[in-house]
């Protein structure tokens, strides 16, 4: 894997350059190696071996960076989860990954079963070894291994682990390197969580590089004008981020010709960013380059469009352009996108061991075409995905929880164009007795992720159906 190469390098050759800031707290290329040494070495303590998964049940920022780069320093695979989610959603993840062990904050949880061992991150007993400082000690992961493994919303009603392998991390950091031209010089705003495949830019492009990267408060996304003051005092050359953030700042984050002086490039993906406000966005920023990134997670980026500022006006979408990642491309006859190539996983994560993927190409389920120009075009989903804020998200994983509250006799959850989100989730559920609105928000809160929780539900009496019998989600829509 070249990004622990890299840092191997830059160590050695420029030790005191930042790596990466969180808050007041710089940490050094070296600290960072040290710090990330140990935490292999507990690892190892711990009989993690080559090829095992380790959970990491941290906040995004320096301690959970360290510990994703011991992981690898130790040839396993890191497993993010999100602290926000409800304690069955993290069960079942730690039930399905069957990590090794889990690192974390404190006391074990209740819910943490005893047969996988637990580290705690602020326990001073698992780190008092001081480090080899030794890089022939570090395992050299194959092109195949699997370095990561993200959950994201299933189609069944759990979620799904896709297995990113070192050739394909290897593959986005030289191609993200490359293309957008990161060097030692850039400074790198971090605000994607770790479970979400933005953060593969800033955990590893700028580490290739010998960048500093900076982890954006999380306070600050819900304060546009603190956010844009926080970029340009961090002196921010880059960002990577979702189209919603970005909409939030134009609209109410003060932006204008002159401020962030300092920033270069900003990339964008996870979901369409509204045409107003990508061309708000471009009007206010005119000297940064602009970048619309596209591809579902279990391909990271295999597309991708510099903005071309003097053709928003007359465009109805926005392209998301050509190759990227050195992806193979094909529309097929039902103009599905269907990606192969080495930005591609290498499979889903299920009962503790990968399904790997049978067919050549990956089938995305995103309807795209070319228009006259030879550039791709995103048309939605052939399926019912919906992504909003960034997330994508299957309805069937929350309409399974719906369900399961007592009085439900049936539900539909679709998404409601937004101009901030995207989309937002609206639920229409049918129930057989009186509903309490509240205590089904109860219900949702206790076991679905925040993202995914309903911004409206609305009350039917039945669900309108197709002549096939199934559920007619357009005639839904026009209901609610």
């Amino acid at each position: 894997m070249q990004v622990i190469d890299s840092i191997l390098r830059h160590q050695f050759y420029s030790p005191d350059r930042t790596a990466f800031s969180e808050n007041d707290t710089n940490v050094s290329y070296r600290s960072f190696f040290v710090h990330a040494e140990r935490i292999r070495n507990v690892l190892l303590h711990h009989g993690v071996k080559p090829g095992d998964s380790v959970a990491l049940l941290l906040p995004r920022g320096i301690s959970a960076a360290c510990c994703i780069y011991g992981t690898l320093f130790a040839g396993a695979c890191y497993v993010p989860m999100d602290i926000q989610n409800p304690v069955s959603r993290l069960s079942y993840i730690i039930g399905d990954v069957q990590p090794h062990c889990v690192i974390g904050d404190g006391e074990r949880p209740d819910w943490c079963s005893a047969s996988v061992a637990w580290i705690d991150i602020n326990d001073p007993a698992f780190f008092k070894d001081e480090p080899q400082d030794d890089v022939d000690v570090i395992y050299r992961s194959g092109a195949e291994d699997i370095a990561a493994i993200l959950y994201t919303s299933g189609s069944t009603g759990n979620p799904k682990g896709v297995s990113i392998s070192c050739r394909a991390i290897d593959a986005f950091v030289d191609w993200s390197s490359t293309t957008f031209g990161i060097t030692a010089n850039d400074r790198i705003a971090a605000l994607a969580p770790f479970h979400f495949d933005l953060s593969l830019f800033d955990l590893f492009t700028g580490i290739h590089c010998g960048a500093h990267t900076c982890f954006v408060p999380q306070s600050l996304t819900l304060s546009p004008a603190r956010l844009v003051a926080w970029l340009e005092d961090s002196a921010i050359t880059s960002w990577y981020t979702v189209p919603s953030i970005l909409g939030f700042l134009a609209m109410r984050g003060g932006l204008a010709p002159g401020r962030l002086p300092e920033m270069k490039r900003i990339l964008f993906a996870g979901e369409v960013f509204p045409l107003p406000g990508l061309v708000k966005l471009a009007n206010a920023l005119p000297d940064v380059a602009l970048y619309n990134l596209f591809g579902p997670t279990e391909t990271n980026v295999c597309t991708y469009w510099p903005v071309e500022r003097t053709r928003l006006g007359a465009l109805e979408t926005i392209p998301i352009g050509g190759v990227a990642c050195k992806a193979g491309l094909m529309v097929n006859d039902e103009g599905e996108l269907l990606v192969k190539g080495p930005c591609v996983m290498s499979g889903y994560w299920q009962d503790g061991d990968i399904r790997t993927a049978q067919e050549q190409w990956y089938h995305t389920g995103d309807r795209v075409a070319y228009n006259d120009r030879g550039e791709l075009l995103y048309l939605g989903r052939m399926d019912r995905m919906i992504k909003s804020s960034g997330y994508r998200i299957e309805p069937a994983e929350i309409e399974a929880v719906i369900n399961r509250f007592e009085p439900i006799q049936g539900s539909v959850v679709i998404g409601e164009r937004d101009p901030i989100s995207g989309q937002r989730l609206v639920a229409a559920v049918v129930a057989s007795d009186s509903l309490a609105l509240n205590e089904l928000r109860i219900h949702l809160k206790q076991n679905l992720a925040p993202y995914m929780q309903p911004y409206r539900i609305v009350q039917l009496d039945a669900l309108p159906l197709l002549t096939n019998g199934k559920v007619d989600y357009q005639a839904v829509a026009e209901m609610i």
